[in-house]
């Protein structure tokens, strides 16, 4: 599991904390000296598995109000990479703070550029973080988490100054609209609750001047003032800090601002690096002051637990795959079960009830092939009516032809197997007799032969066939109308065979 652990670096040494559940515990002091630096790179080692911020509280900070032309992508980052150049040539841990956009109709963007400007005092313990190969998330200050401070106490809104105790010195903060523009530091003589209340006033009206010069603010402008201190201190803070001019003093007790920001372990006196501390472990600020390189084992590490979680969550999904599975099988084989029983119970009321049944003398398999069969040849049932019908209006339209027989059968004997019948078809053969009219000819009397045929053939559904003609025709003999007039004018006979597809 991976610990959260917090550096907080002021101008003599470095302490660091152990932050777990809103709760802070020192775990060490380090002073800015080589005995200090060794015991640092030891506490490294003997704390693994844990991400490290660095808060910063030096007097070598900077802060640059700037303008740039409004643009996107690559093209902004270089012009902020060379203003940051431009103002503060020399250190790698600067940053830039976007304010927003001019209403105007170019939209040109305001920016505060701001820096530690003396790189020389990180480096020998950025130096040991990166021999221990220690994930460093970045390195804030506390000018960047006054803003937040009292924007979670509700009061962040507009022009205001911030006044804090930190080491031996005084943090002065000027804030807009919860973004710190200006913040420096001013050294503490007198260490006494009165020496600290009096330095409050005193830096209070130094910082208002100051910021009234730069035009800041306007000299008639109210500007709020807030100081954070101790429950113990405030009464002797408020006594020295009454309302003067523009400037309004409001008190934050640092014991009731540690309870609404989750803190369970107040300040025990008047300075308030507590206070920042939690903030950076909660609210960390977007923007941080230290380059890639510095981070370079925190984004490995962030690399590494990004495919932890994929992992675990594969493994999640892997293990409710399964399950989902195994209770679908477990599922199936309760229903295969209880479909077997029920297969069971019912076989047993058939025997039961088929035990009533009078014996037929055979066995059920035999019974069963020849219901079968039976099924079959009565599917397979036909009646004469369609082709009855068919053969009926073609002799009202031919009343010279008169018939004998007419034969009516289902299918016709295979050729591959003379037992074998197909039901495909049903054949008609019908015989009959063309009866001439007087003084017909041989002509005539064919003629109505084919008209008779014709007529059969019309139905699309059957196909005819000639198996005897009223004359025998031969190829080498040829026909005449005028000769066997006694011959002609007998009967004539002759058979067709009409075929119809059975439809299913």
């Amino acid at each position: 599991m991976t610990n959260r652990r917090l550096l907080y670096l002021n101008t003599h040494r470095l302490s660091a904390y152990a932050w777990r559940q809103g709760k802070l515990l020192p775990e060490g002091i380090f002073e800015n000296d080589e005995a200090g630096f060794n015991s640092f790179a030891d506490y490294l080692r003997n704390t693994p598995k844990s991400h490290y911020s660095l808060l910063a509280n030096v007097a070598e900070e900077g802060h640059v109000l700037e303008t740039i032309p409004f643009l996107q992508g690559r093209d902004r980052q270089a012009l902020i990479t060379r203003k940051i150049g431009q103002h503060f040539l020399g250190t790698p841990f600067s940053t830039a703070v976007s304010l927003g956009y001019e209403k105007a109709k170019r939209k040109n963007e305001n920016l505060l550029i701001s820096a530690l400007t003396n790189p020389a005092h990180f480096e020998p313990w950025l130096h040991c973080i990166n021999s221990a190969a220690a994930p460093l998330d970045g390195i804030y200050t506390v000018a960047q988490l006054g803003g937040q401070l009292l924007k979670k106490l509700g009061v962040s809104k507009g022009r205001c100054l911030l006044l804090t105790l930190q080491d031996h010195s005084i943090r002065e903060s000027f804030l807009v609209d919860g973004q710190t523009l200006f913040s420096r530091m001013a050294p503490l003589t007198d260490s006494s609750i009165a020496g600290i209340a009096s330095s409050f006033a005193a830096e209070a009206s130094k910082l208002h001047q100051y910021l009234v010069g730069q035009r800041q603010v306007g000299r008639d402008e109210t500007l709020p003032v807030f100081i954070a201190a101790h429950p113990l201190a405030l009464p002797s803070v408020e006594d020295a800090c009454p309302d003067r001019g523009p400037l309004t003093f409001a008190f934050i007790d640092s014991h009731i601002a540690a309870t609404k920001l989750g803190l369970y372990t107040p300040p025990e006196d008047s300075r308030s690096e507590a206070l920042f501390l939690h903030l950076l472990a909660t609210s960390p600020p977007r923007q941080q002051f230290a380059g890639e390189a510095p981070r370079h084992d925190y984004r490995l590490s962030q690399i590494r637990q990004g495919l932890i979680a994929i992992g675990i969550i594969a493994l999640l999904g892997s293990v409710l795959f399964a399950s989902k599975e195994t209770y679908q099988a477990e599922t199936f084989r309760e229903e295969t079960l209880t479909l077997a029983a029920s297969e069971a119970d019912l076989n047993r009321r058939y025997q039961e009830v088929s035990a009533t049944f009078p014996q037929l003398g055979i066995d059920n398999e035999t019974l069963r092939r020849l219901t079968t069969r039976y099924a079959d040849l009565t599917r397979q049932q036909r009646q004469p009516d369609q082709a009855f019908r068919s053969l009926s209006r073609a002799l009202d339209e031919m009343p010279n032809v008169a018939l004998d027989s007419i034969e009516w059968k289902i299918g016709r004997i295979s050729a591959s197997t003379a037992a074998s019948i197909t039901g495909e078809e049903e054949i008609t053969v019908i015989r009959g007799t063309i009866r001439p009219g007087k003084n017909a000819s041989t002509r005539q009397i064919l003629a109505s032969f084919e008209a008779f045929a014709e007529r059969l053939r019309s139905d699309p559904s059957i196909s005819l066939s000639v198996l005897q003609q009223p004359f025998d025709l031969e190829s080498g003999r040829s026909l005449r109308g005028g000769d066997g007039a006694d011959e002609i004018s007998q009967p004539r006979q002759f058979a067709l065979e009409i075929s119809r597809k059975i439809a299913p």
